[in-house]
């Protein structure tokens, strides 16, 4: 920064509150808000700015338009009546250029521009309202409208991408805070000596109209301190509006994020003992290596009673390196899973830091009142997934011991961290950048009430598009994609976060996701991999604003999606599915054709065989250019394969996919068999069902992914959406005695229209809940598992050429039996192979199978050693044979296999 500037910036910076434009009395105020200047005008926002010059209005008529500007924001515009309120009004002219590609999503309409002379007021009018409107020859209003201000925004201060150091930065001897917000009329910060004590001082903040960041200094090093900001803007329908909002770049907060913690992460009073010298283990080579168990922070520890009381649901359990669930994690580990990724850790706005409810539910298993207690605390108890984003870039404070103490969640993060490593595993988590918890002018809004309109996606009245669930945020933007980047390079860079899974990626341009991708490489000096739901949706489907980072549009990146293709033919239907379809919709795995349940006899063996196909799919890694013979006996590439309107091969490297059969979100893999699987199915064939599943995945190239619970055969007693159903729904028994099915109706917001056909399965839990001798194997078949997938990366091969080149499906076309997933990988001369070759087989059906594959005539195939082992999990898979003479495979029943040539 030039030293004149530096002087300059800093004198303004340090005036004392007297001198302030913002009283300190304001800054204790209990209110989030004050209206400096009311005005209770409220209009749509359906123009839109194309550039800092250039706008356009969707279906406006031809005629005389001006655009009107007030500095207090009190211009009212009403048909029939002249414009009252503005500070004054300037022309504009028609423009015959073409819109943007940015905007090729806008409707059509007259481009305008401003004239030449007005340029250099332009950005200073974006700091209060503008309206535009078009106007009778007598001067009244025809019509008027806001303009959607981020292509102007984003063109007008560009050099604001460049910006370092947004927050507050604390140093020797003075304190830096710097905010965006190029349209605020006036910017103060506020700080506090504590997390809920008076304000000691407020500064004002110096404009930077090269950026539109605000400034100021404080004269000593305030780490430790609490702040947050006074931003003056103007709010459709309120007038001039004074928001205290917290900063969109905190690192941590006091209690219920309330305000912004300052804190300069390398100071070393931040750093557990060992910090900087913790590294991740080196078990992923390659994107492929990764397998992923997915864990909530509070599921790991609330129900483990052998952490101590007050760790339990906090970071600090995972330091409990004896208890229950250390141990399970250990065991993981020690078989062969790399990763543990953690739903949302940053700051959610859905759970009270302090003092929230904990529920205590009892009754049936098919009773109501379990589910109608945890309805009434949902917004008061414990318990969320986390996708409700509130402070992307600080640590989530429920967490922590001490939700208070900004610099207690960050130092118990880092040890979570640590003890993870410490555990063997590498640490990732689920980020949530494609929505906000809230946003317009509510106290938990944050982005939304520093730049009003600016952070969110916007539809053609200026509404914010939600169909994400909730408020969308716009990733296309120049400094949402910043925010997003910068947040991301956080986590990496200062709590050693070594992969990221995308909530809802696909609505975020695959351009951004790329820049992302080469910031957190560059911050951990290593490849960090990202991965995400490339789902294609809502108003960004197909390219509608942006190339996405969806399934299709992200081939060739190496940024892993979500396959749902083998996830869908494994369980059985969609994600999507209620009523009868939930039951009736078989899967490859539980029933399909071969054991119909009550409402599944109408299948076809076509069906069958076409989820068989859809299966090998997923086993290939989904790779376009994989070629095997389908059931009707053609021989395609998988990209060849129809899955709906895309292709079912849909990846040009292995890496780039994501396999899995069961996460958080959607019925367990257990619950959803039980709906399928017909009742009479006894508990350890449930068990057995569940294994096969686990083992597609362990099978499948590419990334594999596993929810936490899978393997102890985790029930949520039929909830499909158990996000807020609270820490009842949401158990887990690291003692391995329960998996809680069967503990009441799911909750009814999302189940209560199926209740009628879920009740009956509850009532029935007793014989359809497994034994701890079911979960024990579970557990020790899905170890086994690990082990089989670490021991040859022929299971995680590096490249679609090695897959096209080295794996071969047998039982395949017209004549295959169709409940008999067999395949060969060639290892000869393969980097970590460890074996020749190997063969699996996966037999779903309840009886044994035989199949050939002339091409093994004459080899030795012999079982893998984990089979062949005296701690072996399952028993029955020791009882398949390979017959050399005329290489044909007898696989026992519901059985997962592999052979290997040594």
């Amino acid at each position: 920064m030039p030293k004149l500037r530096y002087l300059a910036l800093a004198a303004t910076a340090l005036a004392s509150s007297a001198h302030a434009a913002v009283p300190l009395a304001t800054c204790d105020d209990p209110a989030f808000q004050q209206v400096l200047h009311a005005s209770n005008a409220t209009l749509d926002a359906r123009a839109v700015w194309l550039d800092g010059r250039r706008l356009t209005w969707p279906g406006a008529n031809a005629g005389a338009v001006k655009l009107y500007h007030s500095a207090k924001a009190s211009i009212v515009a009403k048909p029939g009546a002249k414009v009252t309120g503005a500070d004054g009004a300037l022309a504009l002219e028609p423009s015959a250029t073409a819109l943007p590609a940015r905007f090729k999503y806008v409707a059509s309409g007259p481009v305008l521009s401003l004239g030449a002379a007005d340029l250099k007021r332009v950005k200073e009018l974006h700091r209060g309202q503008l309206v535009l409107v078009q106007e009778a020859p007598d001067g009244t209003v025809r019509d008027a409208t806001r303009i959607q201000a981020a292509g102007a925004l984003d063109d007008l201060y560009a050099a604001a991408e460049n910006i370092a150091g947004l927050g507050a930065t604390p140093k020797k001897n003075r304190t830096t805070f710097r905010l965006w917000a190029p349209t605020a009329r006036n910017v103060a910060v506020c700080t506090y000596d504590s997390g809920s004590g008076r304000a000691s001082a407020v500064h004002a903040m110096a404009f930077d109209a090269r950026t539109g960041a605000w400034e100021a200094q404080a004269s000593r090093d305030l780490s430790g301190t609490y702040y947050r900001y006074a931003v003056d803007v103007a709010v459709n329908g309120m007038g001039l509006v004074r928001n205290l909002v917290t900063d969109p770049y905190s690192v941590s907060l006091t209690t219920d994020s309330k305000r912004s913690y300052v804190a300069d992460l390398d100071a070393p009073n931040l750093k557990p003992k060992g910090w900087d010298a913790t590294r991740a283990p080196s078990t992923v080579k390659a994107q492929t290596d990764m397998v992923i168990y997915e864990l909530h922070v509070r599921d790991f520890s609330i129900n483990d009673p052998s952490v101590p009381e007050q760790k339990r649901g906090k970071y600090t359990a995972f330091g409990e390196t004896n208890s229950n669930g250390m141990r399970h994690l250990q065991g993981l580990a020690k078989a062969g899973l790399t990763d543990i990724h953690l739903l949302p850790v940053y700051d959610i706005g859905s759970v009270p830091e302090k003092d929230c409810a904990v529920p205590q539910p009892a009754g049936s298993p098919d009773g109501e009142s379990q589910q109608a207690l945890t309805r009434k605390t949902a917004h008061t108890d414990c318990f969320n997934w986390g996708y409700d984003p509130y402070h992307y870039s600080a640590p989530e404070g429920s967490y922590a011991s001490d939700p208070s103490d900004g610099a207690r969640r960050i130092l118990e993060f880092r040890q979570m961290v640590m003890d993870l490593h410490k555990a063997g595993l590498r640490v990732g988590t689920d980020v949530v950048y494609n929505h906000t918890f809230i946003a317009g002018q509510e106290e938990k809004s944050v982005l939304d009430r520093v730049v009003p309109g600016y952070y969110h996606r916007l539809n053609a009245l200026g509404g914010i598009e939600r169909s994400t669930c909730c408020d969308n945020t716009a990733t296309e933007n120049r400094m949402m994609a910043k925010l997003m980047i910068d947040s991301a390079e956080l986590w990496t860079r200062h709590y050693k976060i070594d992969s990221f899974r995308f909530d809802l990626m696909g609505h975020q341009p695959r351009e951004a996701m790329e820049r992302l991708q080469k910031r957190v490489d560059k911050a951990a000096g290593r490849h960090v991999q990202l991965i995400g739901e490339g789902w294609n949706f809502g108003e960004v489907a197909n390219g509608a604003r942006f190339v996405q980072a969806s399934q299709l549009s992200l081939n060739g990146s190496g940024i892993g999606t979500f396959s749902d293709r083998a996830r869908d033919a494994v369980r059985g239907g969609s994600a999507g599915d209620s009523g009868e379809a939930m039951i009736r919709r078989q899967g490859y795995i539980n029933g399909l054709v071969y054991d119909p349940n009550a409402r599944g006899g109408e299948h076809k063996t076509v069906d069958l065989l076409r989820a068989a196909d859809m299966i090998r799919v997923g086993l290939a890694g989904s790779v376009r250019p994989f070629a095997f013979q389908t059931f009707d006996g053609e021989r395609r590439t998988l990209e060849a394969i129809p899955y709906g309107d895309q292709p079912a091969g849909y990846a040009s490297q292995p890496g780039e996919v994501v396999n899995y059969v069961e996460n958080h979100d959607n019925q367990t893999l257990f619950d959803i068999n039980v709906l399928k699987l017909p009742v009479a199915t006894p508990a350890n064939e449930r068990a057995r069902v569940q294994v096969l599943g686990m083992a597609i995945n362990a099978f499948s190239q590419g990334v594999a992914y596993y929810h936490a619970g899978i393997d102890t055969l985790r029930s949520k007693s039929l909830d499909k959406n158990s996000f807020n159903a609270g820490d009842w729904f949401n158990r887990i028994d690291w003692s391995y005695q329960d998996n809680y099915f069967g503990t009441g109706l799911p909750q009814s917001d999302d189940n209560g229209k199926d209740w009628p056909l879920l009740k009956p399965y509850l009532a029935q839990s007793a014989a359809i809940k497994p034994a701890p001798s079911d979960i024990a194997f579970a557990r020790d078949a899905f170890r086994d598992l690990l082990a089989i997938r670490a021991s040859s990366t022929l299971f995680r091969m590096r490249s679609t050429q090695d897959i096209v080149q080295r794996l071969r499906f047998f039982n395949t076309g017209p004549q295959q039996e169709p409940t008999v997933l067999a395949a060969w990988i060639d290892g000869k001369g393969y980097p970590g192979a460890k074996f020749a070759g190997l063969s699996y087989l996966v037999n779903v059906d309840k009886v044994a199978h035989t199949v050939t594959d002339e091409a093994l005539r004459g080899k030795r195939l012999v079982l893998h050693p984990v089979h062949r082992a005296a701690h072996a999990a399952d028993k029955r898979a020791a009882q398949a044979r390979f017959d050399s003479a005329n290489g044909s495979f007898t696989v026992p029943p519901r059985t997962a296999v592999v052979f290997v040539t040594e």
